[in-house]
């Protein structure tokens, strides 16, 4: 058996937003050629959590864990915050513009089996702004192009995700699904 500490560098989960425009759009990026993953691929935006926000990074194997309640909250709201630091980074929205995250899911890589958070998350900006705040986005040249398309379009585009993507998508068609039921 593989255990894995907290220190490990490349062993970590991804996390994405299925970002929804105030004119019903969904937001997803083309990846740049010259990134490590996925190098040209359709995204979602998003990207990981950062254990050095609570403190993870430090973690000694062995050391005895005080106050876990504490620690798990951290934890968990890092998860939050993590995805809304991520969409304003890579698509150039501010934070006032987005709605709390609703976590969807988890889908993992088949190759790797890295899991990766997934969550919604409406935006109240239209398609168009968006387009234009995208120029100026922090994380810009992790991406070549940012679309906002229907659902049809985006089914369209799922082939040419990664995995772990189509898994968000598919969590993302599910809760539409469940929302239709209430």
């Amino acid at each position: 058996m593989t255990l894995y500490s907290v220190n490990t560098p490349h062993v970590h989960s991804g996390n994405g937003a299925i970002l929804e425009t105030s004119d019903k759009k969904i937001v997803v990026l083309q990846r740049s050629y010259n990134v490590g993953e996925f190098p040209g691929h359709v995204v979602f935006p998003g990207g990981h959590p950062e254990p050095e926000e609570v403190g993870a990074a430090s973690h000694q194997m062995g050391e005895r864990l005080t106050n876990s309640e504490h620690n798990n909250s951290k934890v968990s709201q890092e998860m939050f915050d993590s995805i809304i630091r991520e969409v304003v980074e890579e698509i150039g929205v501010p934070v006032t513009s987005l709605s709390n995250p609703l976590f969807i899911g988890i889908s993992r890589r088949v190759l790797n089996v890295r899991p990766a958070a997934f969550f919604f998350i409406k935006c109240n900006i239209e398609s168009k702004e968006i387009q234009r705040l995208y120029a100026g986005a922090k994380d810009g040249y992790e991406s070549t192009q940012l679309y906002t398309v229907s659902l049809i379009e985006l089914e369209n585009m799922a082939s040419k995700m990664p995995g772990c993507h189509q898994g968000g998508f598919a969590l993302y068609k599910l809760m539409l699904e469940a929302m239709k039921n209430i």
